[in-house]
């Protein structure tokens, strides 16, 4: 019977059902009931036998209303307490026995559904995790994590799995798997764009519920590959979660920390397509916690690079990426593999006064760097590392002590002096500027700084931007992402001057690094508020680091060298030709769309 036809049974029916023990007609009808007794005894009924439904329609769209139900309130005891999740272990476990039940009809949506209800229902409440772990949901989870069905599934599941592994309460019961599910999980994090795009983005006859469940029935094409690429990005994020809730326990730190997989983790982003993840930055910083963790890390130079070119970004996990290189220094066993590459890109930090909640983080970065015990038998400063220190030492130090001395006595009227000097030099490193000396500007603009005041933050601010954007124009990236990010560190707030962000936008670009390049240019347009009419030199890069970020990009460009490497082994396309006019094969490309 259906919703409509159960509405027109009586009140006096209806709980003439429920008293000789038949099976509702209607779970929305169930939903529908004011007697809060009737309500409960029906629901029991309903939870109890809605794995022996037949009608596969009605099936699929109970238990996609039961998804909406616990998304929209997933605190309410409701359904948890009249056993919505023994119902859904049963429902997964009669999915992965019988194939031929599964693949009829409708059928096809429960395992998804079913284990997206338990993740909806576990992610806030750790009373409701211990009653589905009893329940028996994870041994079927994990077979879906197996890969059982599709990545689909496998997404759903992995997500409920990273909620029970997140509560003391039930992080044991989802242990009792652990080298199982630390090794599915690094499998996944490292291999699911790749298998998203190879089996549904790149494939011209789709498998049909996948898109159903992407995108509801609305959209296109075009709508389905962007909710592909989010989904894809939420696997990769969830499994890495998992990840850490091991590593938080320093439990298979050594099965997580090789070499090939760090190197993957290094570049698992999140943020720009799954803004709320720190994806594999957020595990490293865990790792970076535990002594056998930070030996790891420490080791893998493509992971250091990383947390160097984060810390120097505008990146939301900006912090993050500080505080594993923090961590890192602080460790006398890892110091040393680290200090020269971490010190060229943090001494540009020194000047930071707060990040994401971390007060005077410039003078904790400065500690760290020139700790006492800095001087390791047999280990000696390359040219640029000892030449870094001395700057630090003397802005830091030196140049620090001499000011506040100077403020004691006369020293308001030096620094009035001191910044009329400094003006005037800037005006001549402008001039020179204007008529193509940018050399003669670069020394002007050094020795403003050298004069500048520590204390008018502002004005070194700008000298700084200068610089950068001369050093730019001679080529030197490098030298213009460090002065960039310096005067980026004396913007108030922090990572707010719109001329550095573009000019350090720009070099980044020129180094290849297209996530720093479009996180700086993205920044850049929210700062200047170009109220919606953004400059075309600005969407064009976007555009450009866009489709050089794309989630698929590598699946994609793998997918090519693939198909030209079969067409190399089976020999060159024959060309043919007809007076003017030329035919040849051309392997298609299939170009993201830039607002990926």
């Amino acid at each position: 019977m259906d919703h409509f036809s159960c509405k027109g049974t009586n009140k006096m029916a209806r709980r003439t059902h429920v008293a000789v023990g038949f099976r509702p007609c209607c779970f929305f009808c169930v939903m529908e009931e004011k007697d809060p007794g009737v309500r409960k005894e029906w629901l029991e009924l309903y939870m109890r036998d809605m794995h022996m439904t037949r009608d596969d329609t009605e099936l699929a769209l109970t238990l996609s209303f039961i998804w909406r139900f616990a998304m929209a309130d997933p605190e309410n005891p409701e359904l948890p307490s009249l056993g919505v999740f023994e119902c859904m272990a049963k429902l997964l476990k009669k999915s992965l026995e019988d194939e031929k039940w599964v693949m009829t009809g409708q059928n096809v949506y429960v395992p998804y559904y079913a284990a997206h209800i338990i993740g909806s229902y576990t992610m806030k409440k750790p009373d409701f995790a211990v009653k589905a772990v009893e329940s028996g949901v994870i041994a079927p989870l994990v077979e879906l994590m197996r890969g059982k069905m599709s990545w689909v599934e496998q997404r759903v599941a992995v997500k409920a799995l990273g909620h029970l592994a997140s509560y003391e309460k039930t992080f044991t019961a989802v242990a009792a798997h652990e080298d199982e599910v630390v090794r599915l999980a690094m499998d996944i994090a490292t291999t699911c764009v790749h298998v998203v795009y190879e089996q549904f983005v790149s494939v011209k006859e789709r498998v049909r519920y996948h898109s159903d469940l992407l995108t509801r029935g609305l959209g296109g094409l075009e709508m389905e590959d962007r909710k592909a690429e989010e989904w894809a990005s939420q696997l990769q994020c969830w499994s890495v979660h998992l990840l850490s809730c091991f590593a938080y326990k320093q439990m298979s730190i050594s099965l997580i920390c090789k070499k090939n997989f760090l190197k993957e983790l290094s570049q698992m982003w999140g943020g720009l397509v799954n803004h709320t993840s720190p994806a594999g930055i957020g595990l490293v910083r865990i790792l970076c916690y535990s002594k056998q963790g930070r030996g790891h890390v420490s080791n893998s130079r493509e992971m250091i690079l990383s947390l160097c070119n984060l810390s120097r970004s505008s990146d939301d996990w900006q912090y993050m990426g500080i505080d594993s290189l923090l961590l890192l220094l602080k460790d006398q066993e890892t110091r040393y593999k680290v200090l020269e590459t971490s010190l060229l890109y943090l001494v540009d930090l020194v000047e930071l006064k707060a990040l994401n909640n971390r007060p005077n983080l410039g003078d904790r970065i400065t500690r760290v760097l020139l700790m006492d015990n800095n001087k390791k038998k047999g280990f000696t400063y390359t040219y640029k590392a000892q030449k870094a220190l001395k700057e630090l030492w003397r802005i830091k130090v030196e140049r620090r002590k001499r000011e506040r001395k100077l403020i004691k006595g006369d020293g308001q009227e030096k620094v009035a002096e001191a910044n009329v000097v400094v003006n005037l030099i800037k005006q001549q490193a402008n001039q020179l500027l204007c008529v193509g000396d940018i050399e003669g500007a670069i020394k002007c603009y050094n020795e403003a700084i050298g004069l500048c005041p520590l204390k008018i933050r502002r004005k070194r601010m700008g000298l700084y931007s200068d610089r950068g954007e001369c050093y730019l124009l001679m080529g030197d990236a490098d030298a213009a992402i460090s002065d960039c990010t310096r005067a980026l560190c004396l913007s108030e707030p922090v990572n707010s001057h719109g001329k550095s962000l573009w000019t350090r936008s720009k070099a980044y670009d020129i180094k290849g690094l297209s996530r720093e390049s479009l996180m700086d240019c993205i920044m850049f347009v929210n700062v200047r508020s170009f109220r919606g009419k953004i400059p075309y030199y600005a969407a064009q890069m976007i555009s450009k680091q866009m489709e050089a970020t794309w989630l698929f990009e590598e699946a994609r460009a793998t997918r090519l060298r693939r198909m030209m490497l079969k067409d190399k082994n089976h020999g060159l396309s024959t060309i043919t030709e007809e007076p003017g006019k030329k035919e040849r094969t051309v392997i298609p490309r299939k170009k993201p769309d830039p607002l990926h």
